[in-house]
């Protein structure tokens, strides 16, 4: 046994710490039947490209239904989106065609090409479902943007589980395990757990970010502008963690 030092205290010494990496996180609530969160996620993938700790950020997607009251199918195949617009907002048809042209003018600027003529509403909860089994997986990135692009390029049914699969399957995620959620129950509370938390925090439309559980912001807002609060969070998470390490002090009679 070895024999013990004389000076040795009689308490704890203060341990060796490593130096935990800083992780800062963004939670986005977004939905893949919105145009506008499929231009975000340019939007924040430019500001992620430009700031210098952009492998140290973790991305998690939320749920939000834009309309939980859809049908899993298409219910007017004969509709058009500006006509579906129209009647969501209240306008006229030719106001809806320009809310597309906006949308499209934007969305091509942004390195996004969008289909509306193509569009097969349907309602989206399986598939915010599948997006937490693929963020399990560490597919939800991927996944996500598939879903946007099958959705808003492609014309693929969302709403139908058959698509969804088939979609899901292109990203790595297994056909028999995507589908065998889609059967049962699985990861029902937790889209539902994201949407209660965005009642909580108030948001009332897509996409919102939230930066270090601390900066929240709504829109499509321009790389600028998130990146402004990717250097201001992540400074601030550093003094916090900085702050904590100095806080922790032992000596002869414990730590405090």
């Amino acid at each position: 046994m070895k024999k013990k030092s004389e000076t040795e205290p009689e308490s704890c010494s203060e341990p060796v710490r490593r130096k935990a990496k800083p992780v800062l996180r963004i939670d986005v609530w977004s939905d893949i039947a919105c145009p506008w969160c499929w231009i975000g996620k340019r939007k924040l993938e430019a500001a992620l490209t430009e700031f210098a700790h952009g492998e140290d950020v973790e991305v998690v997607w939320r749920a939000f239904e834009l309309d939980p009251s859809a049908p899993r199918t298409l219910d007017n195949p004969g509709r058009s989106y500006a006509e579906r617009l129209a009647r969501k907002y209240g306008t006229s048809v030719e106001e809806g065609q320009k809310m597309i042209d906006r949308m499209t003018r934007v969305g091509t600027d942004n390195g996004v090409r969008m289909r509306f003529d193509r569009i097969h509403p349907g309602n989206t909860f399986d598939a915010h479902r599948l997006l937490h089994l693929a963020r399990k997986k560490g597919l939800q990135e991927p996944l996500k943007e598939r879903f946007f692009k099958a959705y808003l390029q492609d014309g693929e049914p969302i709403g139908e589980r058959e698509a969804l699969i088939r979609v899901a399957s292109e990203v790595g995620i297994d056909a028999n395990q995507a589908e065998a959620v889609l059967i049962g129950n699985d990861f029902k509370v937790q889209v539902r757990q994201d949407e209660t938390k965005a009642t909580a925090l108030g948001i009332m439309g897509v996409p919102f970010f939230l930066f270090g559980k601390q900066y929240g912001i709504s829109g499509a807002q321009p790389a600028e502008v998130l990146l402004q609060l990717l250097h201001k969070t992540w400074g601030e998470m550093l003094q916090e963690m900085k702050t904590v390490r100095e806080g922790v002090k032992c000596g002869p009679t414990g730590c405090t």
